[in-house]
């Protein structure tokens, strides 16, 4: 069977998902979308009470908006920021719902594996030439269909990071889970809330997750008597932890971060700050984390708000090159690695940075960055884009940029051991960084604990796969989104 007769198959039923199919069909291809849950954005279910910090005009595909466009689709107020609920409610569900796309759906289709046909990971004669056989589990039974390319969109939030400092689950976190310690984002202000009011919380995590958290927790801690919030921080300062407040490009995430600085300010938060999770420890019902012999006070809930990483068991008989650390693509990591870069977005990227020295096989969207916590859904539109061209053989529009990211107003460089400072001169969330070379953003303890510090600036570089096409990609300036 030739592959050219064969589907894409694109693993997950999220935004970027979605987006993936609606470009592939603007592409004149054919998707097949496998989805684990029982509708469009299961992942979303899990949070919808959670307001955005992003504007609908950021949260709305363009080729998902054309598509929805066919049909009898209002779009919404571009400037409104939308919750969870409402992602679903008046983008994702519509959208699966387009004569056009929903036939290519399968729902509660859960992937199981990805493989070449007639090929293990270790064979190579006449590998990129054979297709992509894709298993998955479908009412309980085992099925499969071969593909001519596949794109990986299925997330990270099943896979959540620990609470142990380490990596690995603290000492006493498994037995804890489900029971007194659960991981993302609760609704305690709605159907959860009985399970936290007037209860003692701790959060551990430091992202826009735990602020969401911390936000909700001290509303309830107004509303009902008994309610305390603690906060443990692994960083032995909040100078950075809060973002880049009014400079912020995304007005919603800047002002998210100064909240919280101000309710610190005001001993609404206890903040625990340099506390590494060894261990959990149940004392008369009482839940204690403890750091050596350190030991913070007993809570009755703990919510593990520390991000996420992906599960690449389903690609295991796959090629991937993957960064040892970010664990996202190599091309891409340098410009994600948190241990270098205090940016909270990056400059666009697509299908060249995205390669696996597997042929037609891209990882797209949340799972893209790995374990890097900067992800924006803007950047997985233009992820897909640059994929659907390049699997339709449109390279020059592969490698073409479309959109510039909102930067967080937070990126600067340690040196010397003092302060950090803003490194506009260098282009890092400034001007443009001089001719010929790429900034270079180090921004904290971590950086300079991994031997990073001070890198500078070096020669421009276009990192490109042996199996990528054969075009070339300028990396001119601005490590924080600039093009």
């Amino acid at each position: 069977m030739s592959s050219s007769s064969l589907p894409v198959a694109v693993i997950g039923a999220g935004p970027v998902g979605l987006a993936a199919a609606a470009h592939l069909l603007e592409r004149g291809l054919t998707p097949v979308v496998l989805e684990a849950g029982p509708a469009a954005g299961a992942g979303i279910r899990t949070w919808a009470h959670v307001r955005m910090f992003s504007p609908w005009k950021y949260n709305v595909d363009p080729a998902a908006a054309r598509l929805l466009a066919t049909e009898d689709w209002t779009a919404p107020d571009p400037e409104h920021y939308p919750t969870g609920q409402e992602i679903l409610d008046d983008f994702l569900l519509p959208l699966a719902a387009v004569s056009r796309l929903a036939p290519h759906l399968r729902f509660n289709a859960r992937v199981v594996g990805v493989s070449r046909l007639r090929h293990d990971k270790m064979k190579d004669a006449r590998r990129e030439a054979a297709p992509f056989l894709v298993r998955y589990l479908e009412d309980g039974a085992e099925r499969q269909f071969l593909a001519a390319a596949v794109i990986d969109a299925s997330g990270t939030l099943d896979r959540p990071n620990p609470a142990g400092a380490s990596g690995l689950p603290a000492l006493g976190e498994t037995a804890l889970r489900g029971r007194n310690l659960v991981y993302g984002m609760p609704d305690l202000l709605g159907a959860e809330r009985l399970r936290y009011a007037g209860k003692r919380l701790l959060v551990v995590g430091s992202g826009h997750s735990a602020f969401n958290v911390l936000l909700a927790a001290v509303q309830l801690r107004e509303q009902e008597a008994g309610t305390e919030v603690h906060w443990a921080v692994r960083r032995p300062t909040l100078q950075r932890v809060f973002g880049g407040g009014e400079n912020d490009q995304l007005a919603e995430r800047g002002r998210l971060g100064m909240e919280i600085a101000k309710l610190v300010d005001r001993a609404a938060i206890t903040v625990h700050p340099d506390f590494h999770i060894e261990g959990f420890a149940e004392d008369h019902g009482a839940v204690v984390a403890y750091d050596g012999e350190r030991r913070l006070p007993g809570v009755d809930r703990v919510v593990v708000a520390t991000g996420f990483r992906p599960d690449l068991s389903i690609l295991s008989e796959l090629r991937l090159a993957l960064d040892a650390g970010t664990e996202s693509p190599t091309v891409l990591a340098p410009l994600i690695d948190p241990n270098l870069h205090s940016c909270g977005t990056v400059r666009p990227h697509g299908a060249l940075e995205l390669r696996h020295p597997e042929a037609n096989l891209y990882v797209v969207g949340m799972k893209s960055y790995g374990r890097a916590p900067t992800f924006l859904l803007l950047t997985g539109y233009e992820q897909v884009r640059s994929v659907a061209a390049a699997l339709a053989g449109d390279w020059e529009a592969a490698r073409r940029v479309e959109l510039k990211l909102p930067e967080t107003g937070v990126c600067s460089v340690q040196l010397g051991g003092g302060q950090p400072r803003q490194n506009a001169a260098a282009g890092c969330c400034g001007g443009p960084a001089p001719a010929g070379v790429t900034a270079c953003c180090v921004a904290d303890a971590e950086a300079k604990e991994a031997g990073t510090e001070g890198c500078g600036c070096g020669p421009a570089a276009a990192p490109v796969l042996a199996n990528a096409a054969p075009v070339a990609i300028g990396r001119s300036s601005g490590c924080c989104g600039g093009a």
